[in-house]
């Protein structure tokens, strides 16, 4: 009976000794950015990119596509982000853990620079 114990005990040890010298898989961090044109209301977004200037950059081109002015309104990681647009052309940006939180974020920015703000954009990024 003892020798069972102690057997148990051993294997209990060794079970845990190997449990905590595996290695563990992190996941990679996944940047996101919404560019922003305010005079022609254009914008570009990207999500899942390993750097943040690697997402700001591809958010840049696909707005820069249809205005000059782009701008990068917000980048995230592992988050989300969003853009809110008024009436009179005033805007504003946020991120958040979900969507709704960027978006919420978003709409409370441009409520501080125009009326009747609603969200023109919103990304995720890849690692949600």
């Amino acid at each position: 009976m003892h020798a069972i114990r102690s057997l148990s005990a051993f294997l209990a040890v060794l079970i845990l000794a190997f449990t905590a010298a595996a290695p563990t898989t992190a996941r990679a961090d996944s940047y996101g950015a919404i560019a922003y044109s305010p005079t022609t209301r254009a914008d570009g977004w990207s999500h899942s990119f390993s750097t943040r200037a690697d997402a700001e950059r591809r958010a840049l081109r696909e707005c820069s596509g249809r205005a000059r002015d782009c701008r990068v309104a917000i980048w995230f990681k592992n988050a989300c982000g969003a853009l809110a647009v008024g009436q009179n052309g005033g805007w504003g940006s946020g991120w958040g853990s979900d969507r709704r939180r960027a978006e919420l974020e978003a709409i409370g920015v441009c409520n501080q620079h125009s009326a009747g703000c609603r969200v023109a954009r919103w990304v995720c990024s890849g690692a949600q």
